[in-house]
C-alpha cells in the first residue's frame, strides 16, 4: 500500500465521500439481515434454523455468505447468491453462445447490456431459490419436529413470502451495484465480506466460552491463533501470486512521428478462478446428500437403503465428503479457468497491437505458450484452493472440536475482498493526489 498517498487524500471530500457512503451502504444491509420474513412465531423457527445450521457444513458455508440473514429466515436470506448465480451462468453462455460473446468484445458498451442481462437473469433466479428454500425450510421442519414452524401457509401466504424474500435479493442487488458506482471497491464483494465479518463476534464468543469452561483448552486456543495467522498469511500469498510474461512492442509509425518499442509484461493470476471453484464444488456435493434425505424414508426397502447409505457416505463428517471435496476443487479451477481465460483471444489482442512476447512467433505459438503456462500454474493454485477449502475437516480432526475450525473459504473471501478494496482505495487516493495539482 502506497501510504503517502492515502495519507495525502485524507483531507480529500471526495474519497470521504465515497468511504461514507459505502459504510453507509453497508450498515443498511445489516440491518436487512435482522427485519424477519413474516411467519406466525420468528422466534421459534429463528432458533430451530440456528440448530440445523450449526448441524450442516453446506447451510453453514450459505448462512455465511448471508451475514446470518439466512439462519434469521430475513428478507435478504438468499444474499446475493442470485445474482451470483446470474453472473456465472452469464459467464459460461458467453462462451457458447455467439452474440453474448460478440458483446463482450464491445468494450463498455458492450458490458452495460450484459449486466443488464444478468439484472433481468437475477429475478426469476431469485423467485426459484427462495421458493425451494422456504420449501426445504418447511419439510425439515416437519421431519425433525413433527411441526410445520412456517404457520401452514396458504397460497397468499406462500406468495407474500415468495415476493418478500425475493425483493430482498433484488434490493441487495442494487445495494451492491450503488456501492460499486458510489464507493469504493466491487459492491458484490463487500457485502459478502461484512457478512463474514458480521460472524466474528459470534465465532470469538463461542472460543471465549470453551476457555472458560476448560481451561486446559488454552495451549490449543493459543496454537489455533498460530495457524490462523499462518493461513492468512498462506491466503495472501496464494492470492498475491502471479507468473509476469515478458511482452515487447514493435515501434510504430503514425504520419511523421516514431514511437518507440515498449517492454512491458503480462501477468498470469495462480487463482485466476477465485473463489468460484469451491462454490460450484459445495452446490455439486449437495446433490448426494440431499438426494440421500429425499428417499430415506422411501417405501422400497432397496431405495432406502441406497439413500441411506448415499446420505451416510456423503454427510460432512465422513472423509469420502473431504476427499470429493478436495478431488471438485481442482477439477472445477481448471474448468473455470479455462471459461474466463482464453490463450487464443489473449494472443490476437497481442498480435493487433504490435505486441509479441520474446522468443515466441505472434499467433498460434503465443496461444500454445500462454496456454501452457496457465496449466502449469493453475496446478498450484488448483491444489491451493483444494487445501483452503479441506481444512475445516483437518482442523476438526485435530481438535475434535466444531468450534475451533478454521474457515479457509471465509479467510481466502476476507483477505481478497480486503486487498482489492486497498487497492481501489489507493488508486483512487492517487487519483485524488494528482488533481491537486
Amino acid at each position: 500500500m502506497n501510504l503517502g498517498a492515502l495519507k495525502q487524500a485524507y483531507h480529500s471530500p471526495e474519497l470521504r465521500r465515497r468511504v461514507l457512503a459505502v459504510l453507509g451502504l453497508l450498515v443498511i444491509f445489516r440491518l436487512l439481515a435482522h427485519v424477519p420474513v413474516p411467519v406466525p412465531d420468528n422466534a421459534a423457527l429463528a432458533s430451530f434454523l440456528k440448530t440445523v445450521f450449526n448441524s450442516n457444513k453446506l447451510l453453514q458455508f450459505a448462512d455465511v455468505f448471508s451475514g446470518s440473514a439466512l439462519s434469521n429466515f430475513s428478507i435478504i436470506m438468499m444474499g446475493v447468491g442470485p445474482y451470483i448465480n446470474a453472473s456465472i451462468i452469464m459467464q459460461l453462455l458467453g462462451q457458447v453462445v455467439p452474440s453474448l460473446e460478440a458483446l463482450q468484445k464491445e468494450g463498455e458498451m458492450g458490458r452495460r447490456k450484459i449486466t443488464k442481462y444478468t439484472r433481468i437473469l437475477t429475478l426469476p433466479l431469485a423467485v426459484i431459490q427462495s421458493f425451494g428454500m422456504i420449501l426445504l425450510i418447511e419439510s425439515t421442519s416437519r421431519s425433525i419436529t413433527g411441526s410445520d414452524l412456517i404457520g401452514h401457509p396458504n397460497l397468499f401466504q406462500w406468495a407474500v413470502m415468495v415476493i418478500t424474500i425475493t425483493s430482498g435479493s433484488m434490493l441487495l442487488m442494487w445495494i451492491g451495484e450503488l456501492i460499486t458506482e458510489k464507493g469504493i471497491g466491487n459492491g458484490i464483494s463487500l457485502i459478502i465480506f461484512c457478512g463474514i465479518i458480521a460472524r466474528l463476534p459470534t465465532s470469538l464468543g463461542q472460543i471465549g466460552s470453551l476457555a472458560n469452561s476448560n481451561s486446559n483448552e488454552i495451549v490449543t486456543l493459543f496454537f489455533f491463533l498460530l495457524a490462523t495467522l499462518a493461513i492468512i498469511a498462506f491466503v495472501v500469498v496464494l492470492n498475491e501470486g502471479q507468473r509476469n510474461i515478458p511482452v515487447s512492442y514493435a515501434k510504430q509509425t503514425r504520419g511523421t512521428r516514431v514511437f518507440a518499442g515498449v517492454d512491458t509484461h503480462l501477468p498470469l493470476r495462480v487463482i485466476t478462478a477465485g473463489v468460484i471453484p469451491i462454490i460450484f464444488a459445495l452446490a455439486f456435493l449437495s446433490v448426494p446428500a440431499l438426494v440421500g434425505q429425499l428417499f430415506s424414508t422411501a417405501k422400497t426397502a432397496w431405495l432406502a437403503n441406497f439413500a441411506t447409505s448415499l446420505k451416510n457416505i456423503f454427510a460432512t463428517t465422513s472423509p469420502v465428503y473431504g476427499a470429493a471435496y478436495f478431488v471438485l476443487v481442482v477439477v472445477f479451477t481448471y474448468f473455470y479457468t479455462s471459461v474466463v481465460f482464453n490463450p487464443k483471444e489473449i494472443a490476437e489482442n497481442l498480435q493487433k497491437q504490435g505486441g509479441f512476447i520474446p522468443g515466441i512467433r505472434p499467433g498460434n505459438q503465443t496461444a500454445d505458450y500462454l496456454k501452457k503456462v496457465i496449466t502449469r500454474i493453475t496446478l498450484a493454485g488448483a491444489i491451493g484452493l483444494g487445501i483452503i477449502a479441506v481444512l475445516p475437516f483437518i482442523a476438526q480432526a485435530f481438535t475434535n472440536s466444531q468450534v475451533l475450525t478454521i474457515g479457509g473459504t471465509g479467510l481466502l473471501i476476507v483477505v481478497s475482498v480486503a486487498l482489492e478494496t486497498l487497492k481501489a482505495l489507493e488508486a483512487q487516493a492517487i487519483t485524488t493526489s494528482y488533481e491537486n495539482y
